[in-house]
């Protein structure tokens, strides 16, 4: 799944070590969510967004709605 997750932590300064000890879960979670081969759980989604405040559609694109402009 496509998403903002690197664009959202860099811009914040964070390392993906940082960013899995805020959200409760592995740096190699978050490397893959990162790399799109993995696709985080609903809970670790919204923990995820939570922690940027944005909304969870801000952060992770659903595949089945097209891109604004297409």
């Amino acid at each position: 799944m496509k998403n903002r997750l690197r664009e959202e932590r860099l811009a914040r300064g964070w390392s993906q070590g940082d960013l899995a000890e805020r959200a409760d879960a592995s740096r190699q979670t978050i490397n893959a969510i990162e790399a799109d081969k993995y696709d985080p759980s609903l809970p670790l989604a919204y923990r995820l967004a939570a922690l940027f405040e944005l909304p969870v559609e801000r952060l992770f694109f659903n595949p089945f709605v097209p891109a604004s402009g297409d």
